[in-house]
């Protein structure tokens, strides 16, 4: 019989406000002045929420890199063959020959390159070698005569056919290819944006003490101001991970544009899988057949062999349901892992990750997706995970002028001999040390500006 549970309330408001409330104080009730029995206080504060934090992601999967310039440019290698898809047929076969059209652009075959064509609406594929490159000087059009003389070809109209080159084949005391290929390249950039945060404290509440211990880096204190500051810290470190992976550019028009200028925004995590690489959408892989469609698409890519999926609670436990289902539970059955499971031993559902095929996949949780402030319990834009390459890849920077290799994630801040802008923090006011103004408060600022490169977006996943 299924059980049911009554949930808990999930407190969602800001623990830290702007206005002075009553609440922020004790009242003469709350001490007990007017009560002659004292009641035992607890000096320490309860992590009810534990790690509140839901920053680490980056810091596992990236490396910070200076920048000295408001643009990031880099350039990606281009496929090294070419294939054509949902290529037409425009005639039937005439002579042992047939006229196809790509559709748009311009088709990069040259004569007498061997090519082959299939579709998958005739069942079949065929052999041929390309005899004209642009009759009627149509540059998306390519003739070929066939290697085959029994039933060659395609049915006109066809539009499916897949083409590609495989070689070439020449007379003998002919002359040689005709042309040349370019090598072709992909230029991308992101911008860094500003991301800033300020905590203050009026000078006369610095010196109030409370009866609440707090753990700071000067050791167990017992000025709340200092609990406020370090969270304020923590807020803002989140911040700028989650700007990192939440930000999107600027479109031109749009309200921000006019609020912040074209140059605002810039392109993060999320947005540039869902521009430039693989979008699994329809909830989570549950099964292998699933992620056999993944292996299929991967192996289209970069084949990279190792990857890490970083994941929500359902995605993860959608995994370990799936690698448990491998094992037949039965005496005498399959045991996965190194030991072979007894009764005395704890059962452990729990999957660190798994090999298929020629690639291994690793799991982890990320917070960042299970948190109730964050992205925890959204339906609407939800993500379940992503899955992020190990490694590194060459590209060409453009600013250095060279190939370089770099990590798949890295962070690239603006940085010079005389400005360092990875993360700044500073004091200002009259108070806590600083006299640099007349206000009786201290002020400390936080800055940085930054931008995340995602190198061979391709290579990645978003589980939507």
């Amino acid at each position: 019989m299924a059980g049911s549970i009554t949930a808990g309330s999930i407190e969602l408001t800001p623990s830290s406000v702007k206005a002075t409330l009553s609440s922020n104080y004790l009242s003469d009730s709350d001490i007990t002045l007017l009560n002659q029995y004292m009641p035992d206080l607890d000096e320490k504060e309860f992590a009810r929420y534990g790690n509140r934090t839901v920053s680490g992601f980056l810091e596992k999967m990236s490396a910070e890199l200076p920048s000295n310039s408001d643009l990031i440019r880099w350039s990606e290698e281009g496929r090294l063959h070419t294939k054509y898809t949902a290529v037409s047929t425009t005639g039937a076969v005439s002579s042992g020959e047939q006229t196809f059209d790509i559709g748009s652009g311009n088709h990069n075959f040259r004569l007498n390159e061997t090519v082959l064509l299939s579709s998958a609406t005739e069942g079949k594929a065929e052999k041929a070698i390309v005899v004209d490159i642009a009759p009627g000087a149509d540059t998306t059009r390519f003739t070929v005569a066939y290697y085959s003389a029994t039933s060659p070809g395609f049915t006109n109209p066809t539009t499916d056919i897949i083409a590609f080159v495989y070689g070439s084949e020449f007379k003998k005391g002919t002359g040689g290819m005709q042309g040349s290929l370019e090598a072709e390249t992909e230029v991308f950039e992101v911008k860094p944006v500003i991301i800033k945060d300020r905590f203050e404290i009026a000078g006369s509440d610095m010196a109030q003490v409370t009866w609440i211990a707090v753990d700071t880096d000067m050791g167990e204190k017992y000025l709340w101001y200092l609990k406020s500051q370090s969270d304020t810290r923590k807020r803002y470190d989140d911040k700028l991970e989650m700007m990192m992976i939440e930000h999107v550019s600027t479109d031109s028009g749009s309200g921000a544009a006019a609020e912040l200028g074209a140059q605002s925004g810039t392109t993060g995590l999320f947005q540039a899988i869902e521009d430039r690489g693989n979008v699994w959408s329809g909830g989570t892989p549950s099964t292998l057949a699933d992620f056999d469609d993944i292996l299929e698409q991967l192996d289209g890519q970069g084949a990279i062999a190792e990857n890490t999926l970083f994941v929500n609670r359902a995605f993860a436990l959608a995994i370990d349901d799936m690698l448990a289902a491998q094992n037949s539970y039965g005496v005498g059955g399959t045991s996965y892992g190194l030991f072979d499971n007894d009764e005395s031993m704890a059962l452990n559902l729990g999957f660190t990750g798994f090999r298929r095929g020629s690639y291994d996949f690793y799991k982890s949780d990320w917070k960042y997706l299970n948190d109730a402030t964050t992205r925890g319990g959204l339906v609407g834009g939800k993500v379940n995970g992503v899955l992020v390459p190990a490694g590194t890849m060459n590209v060409y920077d453009e600013v250095m002028g060279k190939k370089v290799s770099r990590p798949f994630l890295h962070v690239r801040y603006r940085a010079s001999e005389t400005e360092n802008r990875k993360y700044k923090s500073w004091i200002t006011g009259g108070a806590g040390g600083a006299n640099n103004s007349d206000d009786d408060a201290m002020y400390v600022n936080f800055l940085s500006e930054r931008a995340l490169c995602t190198l061979g977006a391709n290579n990645f996943f978003i589980f939507e």
